[in-house]
């Protein structure tokens, strides 16, 4: 890879913005210096990447993806290799994917279960949280082990009865041992019992289409989960990181808990930020298309992430990408919205919906930065080998045109699924180089990345408790 040196841009991280060059040696970022200062390197580069009227920004960083999950007898259409080569295109240079204990096996079974899934497919680099699904006292001596691994975070579910579903007792025990070894329990917060409660009374009541979906996972029943798991992780002494939060009620809590000083955590999505629930009345089927758990919300609770975020009482964006194909997998749903399997696309687009946000006065670019990058780094143990642009870290750098703009459709993205929930929105910015560990994996709007070109990062314990 030699010396490549990325001259003229205005360098952004979550603290500062500065016109700069940045120097890559190998796979690591040698030095940021000034213009005048970097033109010593110009003589010895191998490439010089021309950043004029551009951002760099590091590469982002999604923590919450399901490659090729199994889900509702079918699994997610993008797989590792695919996956990843979207995330490359849309600036994401490091992903966080979810390995699944199945009901009666062991921890370590899932996890080897999904490296030998990764091993050798991914365009970029990647690490893994464990979902705790059956949980007994080997599996909880066994989560001390994995933590020494590089697997220091784990998620549960208060959803799923059946599936993944953990009660309130189980809950507790994850988050003693958690508090023990470091851990950082994540939580994916709805009240599924109530929850199945409403899905038979729909069903027997003749009420069966996409719509149905957003009316059962009541607001409420988010919130209501979300304040047992902040009260659960105040019982054992432990942090608490909620996934894909979606409500105002939600919000609140977190809030709360925050305001008190408590190490609490919330993560919001870009479908929350940018869809609502009126897409599940799409004529026909086509509200299938936007089936995800927690669901699309009315619009007025757009107003409390956005505020949120800016007040970091929400702390990472994560796409919790999962797509599912329209045709034939969401049509598992005909009849039934319970069986329509939950998830969307979204792992490409990312970085761009918020920049959006940039571009209508919603958050600044710093905090661009901080929430698709330097915040999951952290939260997750990467930083600052991750979500960085210094010296010592890894060269996962992105080049950013902040004016070019680009309309989303399922034509022209490269996620592995049959449509967009994005389709035919305009917007103002786009990705145009990327290098992932000094490598350039897409070149001046060219895909040049190949699968096993990203490693598996073990990761430290959580940045923000320490």
């Amino acid at each position: 890879m030699g010396r490549t040196l990325i001259s003229g841009g205005l360098v952004i991280t979550a603290t500062e913005e500065v016109e700069a060059d940045v120097l890559v040696v190998d796979e690591k970022i040698a030095a940021v210096a000034t213009p005048e200062l970097a033109e010593q390197w110009r003589p010895g580069a191998d490439r010089v990447i021309d950043a004029r009227g551009r951002y760099v920004i590091p590469g982002g960083v999604d923590g919450h993806t399901h490659m090729q999950m199994p889900f509702g007898g079918t699994y997610a259409s993008d797989t590792f290799e695919t996956g990843t080569r979207a995330a490359a295109w849309g600036g994401t240079t490091t992903i966080i994917d979810f390995a699944i204990q199945s009901i009666g096996h062991s921890l370590r079974e899932g996890l080897d279960s999904w490296h030998a899934q990764a091993d050798g497919q991914c365009a970029v680099d990647y690490g893994f949280h464990l979902v705790l699904s059956d949980v007994h006292e080997s599996a909880l001596k066994e989560l001390d082990a994995l933590v020494g691994e590089g697997i220091t975070s784990f998620k549960m579910f208060m959803a799923y009865p059946g599936v993944f579903y953990s009660d309130d007792g189980k809950i507790l025990r994850a988050m003693q041992q958690a508090a023990g070894n470091g851990a950082l329990t994540m939580m994916h917060a709805e009240n599924g019992i109530a929850i199945d409660v409403l899905v038979q009374q729909a069903l027997a009541e003749g009420r069966t289409d996409p719509r149905q979906h957003g009316k059962v996972r009541h607001p409420l029943l988010e919130a209501e989960a979300t304040h047992r798991a902040i009260q659960l992780a105040r019982v054992a002494e432990a942090p608490l990181y909620v996934v894909h939060v979606s409500a105002s009620e939600s919000v609140a809590e977190l809030t709360q808990a925050r305001d008190a000083g408590l190490p609490v955590f919330g993560e919001t999505c870009p479908q929350y930020l940018f869809l609502d629930v009126t897409e599940l009345d799409r004529p026909g089927f086509e509200g299938a298309k936007f089936v995800c758990s927690t669901p699309l919300r009315p619009a007025e609770h757009q107003e409390s992430l956005w505020r949120a975020l800016r007040t970091d009482d929400l702390s990472v964006v994560a796409t919790d990408h999962c797509p599912f194909c329209f045709t034939p997998q969401k049509e598992l749903g005909l009849g039934d919205f319970s069986k329509i399997p939950n998830g969307l696309p979204g792992v490409e687009h990312r970085v761009d919906l918020l920049h959006q946000a940039v571009v209508a006065g919603r958050i600044t670019r710093r905090r661009w930065v901080e929430l698709a990058s330097t915040a999951p780094a952290r939260m997750f143990g990467l930083h600052p080998r991750k979500g960085s642009l210094s010296a010592g870290s890894d060269a996962d750098v992105v080049i950013y045109d902040p004016a070019a703009e680009q309309v989303l459709s399922a034509e022209t993205h490269h996620m592995n699924v049959d449509y967009s929930v994005y389709e035919g929105r305009r917007i103002t910015g786009r990705v145009d180089t990327v290098l992932s560990r000094g490598e350039a994996i897409l070149d001046e709007g060219e895909y040049r990345g190949r699968a096993g070109h990203g490693q598996f990062l073990p990761r430290g314990t959580c940045g923000y408790l320490t």
